[in-house]
């Protein structure tokens, strides 16, 4: 007698239709790289500030005498220049009012960067006036004078350790120290002379 088969094989069953599920017709696409920064170099950078400020100070003097007060790049405080204060027949105070704004540098005298008595020397040599590079040898070279008027020097300490450029009503224009940068103030307690070349 033939035995029946114990498992039986079901009967094959058509395929069924499953739904897609996704997205359809987006295709991925890589991030984009960020374009460079430009490069700018620091000596050009340097020079294109003194330009700016240079051409905003001659543009403040051609605008009737008034006050006004202007944010610089390298410092966040304001400073006040007041373009009714009595300039120098020398020049002097013009020239040092174009370099305002611009960074203390223990040893410096260029625009990248001024101590005190570089800062001077350079306004002098612009003016066409050579004077000293030291505060103390500035002091000795100057003829002193007890009304000072805009264009002289003014010196902290005998011998000097400091010294400005005075501008006028109380005024000067100095590079005062590590961290701060050529600005027009007042004249701060302490002033061992005026000086005049």
């Amino acid at each position: 007698m033939a035995l029946a088969p114990s498992v039986v094989a079901p009967a094959v069953a058509a395929p069924v239709a499953t739904e897609v599920v996704g997205v359809v017709g987006v295709t991925a696409v890589a991030k984009p790289k960020p374009k460079p920064r430009p490069v700018v170099v620091q000596a050009q950078a340097d020079a294109d500030e003194v330009a700016t400020r240079r051409s905003n100070t001659s543009a403040s003097r051609s605008t009737p005498a008034r006050s006004t007060t202007s944010t610089k790049k390298a410092s966040t405080a304001k400073t006040a220049t007041s373009s009714n204060v009595p300039q120098s027949a020398s020049g002097v105070v013009n020239i040092a009012r174009g370099l305002l704004g611009i960074p203390y540098v223990y040893g410096g005298s260029t625009p990248s960067g001024f101590d005190c008595s570089g800062f001077t020397k350079y306004v002098f040599g612009k003016a066409g006036i050579s004077i000293p590079r030291t505060a103390s040898a500035q002091q000795r070279a100057a003829t002193r004078v007890s009304n000072p008027k805009p264009g002289d020097l003014v010196f902290f300490g005998s011998p000097a350790w400091h010294v400005g450029i005075y501008t006028g009503n109380g005024m000067m224009i100095d590079s005062p120290k590590p961290g701060k940068s050529t600005s027009e103030r007042p004249v701060f307690s302490g002033v061992s002379g005026y000086g005049r070349f």
